[in-house]
């Protein structure tokens, strides 16, 4: 188990969205952030207490959680210093980068001499079955995003909280290291071998009662050249009954590819449907999830609405206005 409360590292990111593992915890598990650290030049701000690490440690931190997700998961040299000292003032570290800290020979030394563990999230810990798309009993809930980071897993957290408030069975399914690092379970899928990856989202929903739901966390984006393999997993995989789509509008290309536009919605629901078929001929799509956060709240009032006429599907921002909508019509499949 991974000791609490965090000092969460953010440490030179480069935007706000860099830090999102930090955000996440910080959004849906407030009580284990703490604080924290940023280096020279971070422009992400969880607005939590900065504090270095003596601070940290004397207000009761236990783990240095590495909140940032950078393109390729790399621990640089600056990052490497902050690590170590971490460790020889008595933390932990926990990460889910694909760089992973048992990897680092004098990440791993330091924390062996200091008695000190070091977490690694992004590691599969089950050996996954090759998928069978044998229809599985209970329902199943898929968010699918016209890119990466647009709030498919606060799609999935904001209606399984709601689902719960209104008594119905519902399970959160994490599938990406800040998931995991919230709930303490779920697959990390970007790291399981590619003939597995669709198998280990059959696994992480297996056969339940008719009337439970799971809300599996999307990941990428069917549009995204670099990441549309693991979306591709959880699509058949996850096998669908309901998809939700999502959407950032103010983006001006995809995240990390300067050269592509984002799809339209409409575009979004006719490709991820058709495939979604493929292995559940049922499956539907039944409202839209906008992530307004750069946006007024009467530009996002007015985004939403026509969204919603154009759509003729409930959309809303379900982190901002509340998931209620979304989780009704889930209830009237």
């Amino acid at each position: 188990m991974i000791e609490t409360p965090y000092l969460l590292f953010l440490g030179d990111a480069s935007d706000q969205l860099a830090a999102k593992v930090a955000q996440g915890i910080k959004d849906w598990r407030p009580e284990f952030a703490l604080g924290q650290f940023r280096m020279e030049g971070c422009k992400a701000d969880m607005k939590l207490p900065d504090m270095d690490l003596n601070e940290a440690k004397a207000a009761g931190a236990k783990t240095l959680v590495i909140g940032v997700a950078n393109r390729g998961g790399v621990i640089s040299p600056a990052w490497k210093k902050v690590l170590i000292q971490a460790l020889e003032e008595g933390f932990d570290l926990a990460s889910g980068l694909h760089n992973l800290l048992r990897d680092e020979e004098d990440l791993a030394a330091v924390a062996k001499a200091c008695g000190r563990t070091l977490h690694d999230v992004r590691v599969p810990s089950v050996k996954y079955p090759i998928a069978n798309g044998v229809k599985r009993s209970g329902k199943r809930c898929l968010a699918v995003g016209t890119d990466c980071s647009v709030g498919k897993m606060y799609t999935a957290l904001a209606m399984d909280a709601e689902m719960r408030a209104q008594g119905m069975k519902s399970t959160f399914r994490a599938t990406g290291q800040t998931g995991i690092l919230i709930t303490g379970d779920g697959v990390p899928l970007d790291a399981v071998v590619a003939d597995f990856m669709a198998g280990s989202i059959e696994y992480l929903t297996p056969d339940n009662d008719d009337d439970h739901w799971d809300l599996i966390e999307g990941q990428g984006s069917l549009f995204h050249v670099s990441y549309s393999g693991v979306t591709m997993a959880l699509v058949h995989g996850g096998q669908p009954d309901a998809l939700i789509l999502c959407h950032e509008p103010t983006r001006e290309h995809m995240r990390g590819l300067p050269g592509y536009a984002l799809p339209t919605l409409e575009a979004l629901r006719d490709v991820a449907l058709t495939l979604a078929k493929v292995a559940n001929p049922d499956c539907v799509v039944v409202g839209i999830s906008v992530n307004t956060q750069h946006m007024s709240e009467e530009e996002a009032v007015a985004y939403l609405g026509r969204v919603e006429t154009e759509m003729g599907l409930p959309a809303v921002d379900p982190f901002r206005h509340g998931a209620a909508r979304l989780v009704e019509a889930l209830a009237n499949l």
